[in-house]
């Protein structure tokens, strides 16, 4: 049974027995495109994994399924070195729709970003790395992603902000680059003026 049968059987839900950690050839290389239209095992891919994140957001079936929490999973990440990934932000805050993101991406790319760059306060972790590095990962504050939904049209969204970042780390993902490189080795808690806070 290949990796992707297995993901994708009916009773199975992701879980961390699923996720490689680094160290792992496949979340260095660089994924391939999947091609279109999009078979049914990829969207039943896409499906598990929106799963996997929502079910790692929910305290009580996190703890019961052993989860850690996360906001994005990338299939190279579950050995798959394909261009998808999932990314479910929570809606804190109902009243601003656009700080919530729950959607699957096939074959995503950047196709315009910003000059002004961010990043987050309390920097990055990521579900195939078992330790903590510490320092701020730089990123493009805002960014224009294009993508293949679930029914198999062409999508162009505008992000800024985290979910911006959160979308830039899965993308990273499938050019085989993990959170850590963007870390200034020498200075990691040293920004120039240019790099918003989040």
């Amino acid at each position: 049974m290949s990796t992707l049968e297995k993901l994708i059987e009916e009773k199975h839900q992701i879980n961390m027995a699923d996720i490689i950690r680094e160290g792992n050839p496949t979340l260095r290389a660089i994924a391939e495109p999947v091609s279109l239209p999009l078979t049914e095992d990829l969207l039943k891919l896409g499906e598990k994994m929106l799963e996997f994140l929502k079910n790692s957001q929910d305290p009580e079936i996190a703890e019961a399924m052993g989860l850690r929490g996360g906001v994005g999973l990338a299939a190279p990440q579950l050995d798959l070195p394909i261009r998808v990934i999932a990314v479910h932000l929570p809606d804190e805050n109902p009243e601003i729709a656009e700080l919530k993101l729950s959607t699957v991406m096939y074959n995503p790319r950047i196709i315009a970003h910003s000059v002004q760059s961010a990043c987050l306060a309390d920097g990055e972790g990521c579900l195939s790395v078992d330790r903590e590095v510490p320092g701020y990962v730089v990123r493009h504050a805002r960014l224009t992603v294009k993508y293949i939904d679930r029914d198999g049209i062409e999508q162009i969204k505008k992000l800024r902000g985290y979910e911006a970042i959160v979308v830039q780390h899965e993308i990273d993902h499938i050019n085989g680059v993990l959170f850590f490189d963007h870390i200034n080795p020498q200075a990691p808690f040293t920004l120039d003026e240019n790099v918003t806070i989040i």
